[in-house]
Formats: structure tokens, sequence, C-alpha cells
């Protein structure tokens, strides 16, 4: 063969793959992307941070997400399920964070408008077709794929990104998946209404409920419409040999705070289970590959990075690729500047994800102090600034500091979950 057919094949149509296609396709390049669902499809993951909003408005998408009417999140809540303890956090209150609001979405209207608007961008969307294989020939790659005919289809292409999500599909092909054995999680939820909210701007929240080993999300999508999901191990999940409908019902009622939140709710939905917690892979390059998204690593959702970790690793894909298109001779300079950067921001919400279930960081996250604006950079990493320079680096390394001194020496009060 003389040429690929394409540019660059992207394997999957969610946030990461729409962002990477869009990019590329933007700068004239010839993208095809392989979906193997047709969308509009169900998908949890609701919540996105502020920081979002840089790439959507970079994409030029913006205005049709506006459209869609998704509620506005100024912020967001903890609270102990004893209700003893609350921190409610603003993103505009914290003074380096340039971007202060996020959408809380459907993630089948919302993934559906960034795949709609990638082909309107100019990229090839194929929906239907699932990637069975990939191969790498020297000077090009060739995936197969499958739209139902039992005879897969062969497209080539210069480069290959990965954003299969957690089918992780060249990780798993390449045994790269490295389970996170500290974060093996069930997520047991289900959409209700009746749930109880703030009033006012802070009812879009995602409010995060604190049980002593578990904990609840609750995110408004839509004006009747909640997400509300439960995180456990997965050894008391299977423990308890009881259905997820009942796991879930029985923890609600083991929390004042939940409790009083689910009294008067309704469930819309089935509840339904996910499991495969937290894991990332040994490389995240290969030869004329790019791994994006949970195709490159999958943590707690705790911090709601999912979204916008997909979306900043698709765009230094597509940056990536472009770069290597224009200088074959420095593509493995920038494959690896690429994985140098995606690691990086994986470690950093890894850090606050298993941070989370460590006493000593909950006590202090809990109940912050003003001492040389920690708080503020607490804000700031929340809402996605991960490349925020020398200034949040050093609080965020005092953070984890007091964290160590807290478990010897109590600097806050410590938590009681009875």
């Amino acid at each position: 063969m003389s040429q690929p057919e394409y540019d660059a094949i992207i394997i999957g149509g969610g946030p990461g793959g729409s962002a990477a296609a869009t990019y590329l396709a933007k700068a004239g390049r010839k993208v095809l992307v392989l979906e193997k669902a047709r969308f509009p499809r169900f998908h949890i993951g609701e919540s996105l941070l502020p920081y979002n909003r840089e790439v959507f408005e970079e994409m030029g998408v913006l205005p049709a997400l506006e459209r869609a009417g998704f509620p506005t999140k100024h912020g967001a809540q903890f609270h102990l399920g004893n209700s003893s303890v609350q921190l409610k956090l603003k993103f505009q209150n914290g003074a380096f964070t340039r971007h202060t609001t996020a959408f809380q979405v459907d993630r089948a209207t919302f993934d559906h408008i960034l795949l709609q608007h990638a082909e309107e961008s100019g990229a090839t969307v194929r929906e239907g077709w699932t990637v069975t294989d990939f191969q790498n020939q020297g000077d090009w790659v060739r995936v197969e794929a499958r739209n139902g005919d039992p005879h897969p289809r062969s497209f080539t292409a210069s480069y290959l990104v990965d954003c299969s999500g957690r089918a992780n599909l060249t990780g798993n092909q390449e045994q790269l998946r490295i389970p996170h054995q500290a974060l093996r999680k069930v997520a047991v939820f289900g959409h209700f209404d009746g749930v109880k909210l703030d009033d006012g701007p802070t009812a879009g929240d995602t409010l995060i409920i604190r049980l002593e080993n578990k904990w609840f999300w609750i995110i408004p999508t839509g004006p009747q419409r909640i997400s509300v999901g439960l995180v456990i191990d997965q050894e008391e999940f299977a423990r308890s040999r009881q259905s997820p409908a009942a796991v879930f019902e029985q923890v609600v009622q083991s929390s004042a705070e939940m409790r009083d939140r689910m009294n008067s709710a309704r469930l819309l939905t089935s509840i339904q289970v996910t499991t495969d917690f937290s894991y990332y892979n040994r490389r995240l390059v290969g030869p004329r590959l790019l791994r994006v998204g949970d195709a490159a690593g999958f943590m707690d959702p705790i911090f709601s990075a999912g979204v916008y970790l997909a979306m900043y690793s698709g765009r230094l894909a597509a940056r990536t690729v472009m770069a290597c298109l224009a200088s074959e001779g420095s593509a493995a300079k920038h494959l690896a500047r690429y994985e140098r950067r995606i690691f990086a921001a994986l470690r950093y919400y890894w850090d606050l994800s298993l941070g989370f279930y460590d006493p000593a960081f909950l006590e202090l996250f809990m109940q912050p102090r003003e001492v040389a604006r920690v708080r503020d950079a607490i804000v700031a990493m929340l809402a996605g600034e991960i490349e925020g320079g020398w200034k949040l680096r050093w609080r965020r390394a005092f953070f984890f500091l007091l964290v160590r001194l807290q478990r010897y020496r109590a600097l806050v009060p410590r938590l009681s979950f009875h």
C-alpha cells in the first residue's frame, strides 16, 4: 500500500474520541471514527468540571451544549453520612480557578451532541462498527472492524487513537492493564425524581455523601432527573448476596443524610451495577498509537474528572498526531511527551482519589483552614486546573504533607461516622 486511507482512525465516539476527531478534522486532517454503539446511548459519568468549558469553546461546540439546557454546576458539596460535617465548595471562590461553572449532563444527549459536532467538523463517523483487532504495519496502522457482517473490514491510517473507554481495546490486546488493588469498587446506581436538593444556585451542585467505607453521589442531570449512585467495595457487595436494589436501599437507610435526601425519592429507572473501577495501562503510546481517556486509565469517580480527562487527553492526542504528521522524524519525541503529560494528569487525580479513602486526608479536606491559600488550590484542582504551575504544585505538596502529619497528630478534629 502506498498511502493509508486516513490520517487518523479513532476507536470510540465518546467525549475523548469526539474531541480528538473534532480537533483533527478542523485542522484539515482526514479522520475516521469507529463507534460500536448507535447514539444516543446511555452512559454514566454525568458531572463535568469547569475546565471542560475551555475545550468546548475551542471545539466550537459550546453553543450547542448551552442550547441543550443542561443544569449549571457552581460547586461541589461533601457531607458525612451522619450529617455531622459538611463542606460546600464554590468554584468561583478559588483564587487560582480560571473557569467557575460546569454542566451536569445527561450523557446520552451530551455525547450525541459531541459526536454530531465531530461529524459536522469534517470527521467521518461510522456508528455500529466494533473494532476487533489492530496491527502496526510500520508506516501505518490497520484495524479490523465489523458492523454486523460476519466478515470484518480493514481500515488503514497513519495513526490510531484509542478512545475505546473501559473496553480498553489496545491496552487489553497488548496486556498492559494494571488494576489498582486498593480501589476495587462497584457502583450501584439509578435515576430518581424527588431527591432533596438545595434551593437556589447550589441546587445544581454535585453532592458527595461519605460513609465510613463507602460513598454516594447525587448529580442533578435535569429538572426532574437525579443520578444517585453508591460506590462500595466489590468484596462487600459480593458478600452481601443481595440484589443491587436491596444493597442500595440498605445503605441509604444506614445514613441520616441519605435518608433525609431520599425520603420522597421515586425511582425512574432500574438499579444498575458497573464494576472494574480503577486501572491504568503500563504504556499510553506505541508506534503510531495513542491512548485517550479511560483507554489510558480509569479511576474512582469521586472527583468527577473522567469526562474532563478524556477531553483533555483527546485534545492533546490530536495535537500530538498533527505534530507527528508534520515531522515523522520527531514522532517518538512527540509521543513520549504526550505519555508524560497524560501520566502526570492521571497521577494528579489518582492521588486525590486515593486520599479520599484516607481518614487523615478526609479530616483535613472536610475541615479546611485558611493556611497559605491551600484551600484555594484544592478548589482549583477540583475544577480541573492541572497545569497551574508552581503556585499550585507547592500548595498541593504542602497539603499532602499536612495529611501525613494529621495521621500522627490531630491538626484538625478527628471525624466520626457514628
